[in-house]
């Protein structure tokens, strides 16, 4: 092909790029105007014309604007105290004394008892949920989408509807078989969760804006997609919750050790990088963090073991309807004597050892915060910087958002949940009682008749003779 006839067709291959490639449905292509073409290019996104590149360029990345979280908001008292110090050695001060703060607040929330520790889960799901959806408003704002954050927060307030009526039904059946309103909204609580979706889904689709269709749907997407990380997962706290504080506790507790020993490692020995996303941590954090959490998990294990506070479900009293932390402590909070290995009792001269069984399950929470935990810190690292964005807000100096510090904690909230489920719970008489209760007298009677004949002829009742005598 001569030079001539190359030039000849370079305008029919630009018209073709301008009309969409030449291909696909006629209509579609001349609904979309000029100006939203441009428009989902100013925010990225389109496909990649060129093909795929290395790295995030301009034209696949969307255009942040500013915003307060990437601004410094260090107390004043504090950038004065530390003004003389290297930039390093002032956010090192900054992030320690606010993590003391934070930690003190901590052990605070914990004495007040469950009822407190169920408020603060949910605030904090709150405003992690907050940060999110923020940074999607700023991403969209200049499109002024319709109805975009009133039906997030709806969406928001029926997914918590859904998941706390459900576990009020699970865990507290007696309570809700006293209470008349409370028992119609259990009986009924699924459908009327789906109608509260199904409002908001309606006036979602009644919210389209020609023009505008594909960002709403990617907003959709985007407020979905936030329930499941957030609210799904702050749940499943909650459930760890009600099986005992010490499942809420050591979990939290471990990945807290993990990010600050982690931190104090790569800070004086790291050299080493650990992964591209966040080119700050390094192999020297990530195994000193490693021991750390698990030596540190072993002992916080055996220390609350030892406290029916800490180890008992989280019930209700019937007589106070209130919140009740007394049992009879299950096996694995009961000391007992192991038999160590031969190579263990060649080292230590020693051939047994007492432990609580909750003390070797924590190594194993301890090595998924350490190993696994880490990835939720990555991936939210790999959200901001695809927004060009420091953190998720600036709530905590030094720290970040609230999301900056909980990114790990719904991952392993998550482990734990599947860990109590799998390997520790077994069926819970209280529980199924409480199922039991619910039921109406024939059901129940029913239930009683056949678990009689079913113990009498496994021989743990005597026979209906000798009853009679």
């Amino acid at each position: 092909m001569t030079l001539t006839s190359r030039r000849r067709n370079e305008p029919n291959m630009t018209e073709l790029r301008k009309r969409g490639g030449g291909g696909g449905d006629p209509d579609s292509t001349d609904n979309i105007s000029d100006k939203e073409a441009d428009g989902d290019d100013r925010l990225g996104l389109q496909g990649d014309a060129d093909g795929e590149c290395d790295g995030d360029s301009k034209a696949d990345t969307p255009d942040v604007p500013p915003s307060t979280a990437d601004l410094d908001n260090t107390p004043e008292y504090l950038n004065k105290a530390l003004e003389g110090l290297p930039p390093r050695w002032k956010n090192y001060w900054i992030r320690g004394v606010l993590s003391l703060a934070m930690i003190s607040g901590f052990f605070l929330i914990i004495y007040m008892g469950p009822v407190t520790l169920i408020f603060v889960v949910m605030t904090i799901q709150i405003k992690c949920f907050h940060e999110i959806i923020t940074i999607g408003y700023r991403v969209y704002h200049s499109y002024e989408l319709p109805w975009f954050r009133s039906l997030s927060w709806y969406f928001l307030i029926c997914v918590n509807y859904f998941f706390y009526g459900e576990t009020v039904a699970d865990y507290f059946g007696a309570l809700v078989q006293r209470e008349e309103p409370l028992q119609f909204l259990a009986r009924y609580h699924r459908f009327i969760s789906f109608a509260l979706y199904l409002a908001g889904f309606c006036m979602f689709v009644l919210s389209l804006v020609k023009k505008h269709y594909r960002l709403q749907f990617y907003m959709f997407a985007w407020t979905h997609v936030t329930l499941l990380i957030v609210v799904t997962q702050s749940h499943l706290v909650i459930q760890n919750l009600f099986e005992g504080m010490i499942w809420f506790i050591v979990p939290i507790s471990i990945v807290i050790c993990n990010d600050i020993m982690a931190y104090l490692f790569g800070f004086f020995f790291g050299r080493t990088p650990l992964i591209k996303l966040s080119p700050k941590k390094t192999w020297e954090g990530f195994i000193g963090g490693f021991f750390s959490t698990v030596v540190f998990g072993f002992f916080l294990a055996y220390l609350l073991s030892q406290f029916q506070y800490f180890v008992c479900p989280v019930g209700i009293n019937s007589e106070t309807n209130g919140f009740t932390v007394e049992c009879e402590p299950s096996d694995i909070f009961v000391m007992q004597e192991y038999t160590l290995p031969t190579v263990v009792q060649n080292t230590l001269r020693q051939k047994t050892v007492n432990l609580y069984p909750f003390q070797i399950h924590s190594i194993f929470l301890s090595s998924f915060a350490s190993l696994i935990g880490p990835f939720g810190g990555f991936f939210a690292s790999g959200f901001k910087r695809a927004f060009k964005i420091k953190d998720f807000a600036s709530t905590i100096p030094g720290h970040g958002g609230i999301m900056d510090r909980f990114d790990c904690q719904y991952l392993m909230a998550t482990f734990t949940h599947v860990y109590i489920a799998s390997f520790v719970r077994g069926p819970n008489p209280s529980k199924v009682l409480q199922q039991l209760l619910m039921l109406q007298p024939e059901q129940q009677l029913s239930i009683f008749h056949t678990l009689h004949s079913h113990l009498r002829d496994r021989g743990i009742l005597p026979p209906a003779a000798a009853q009679a005598k």
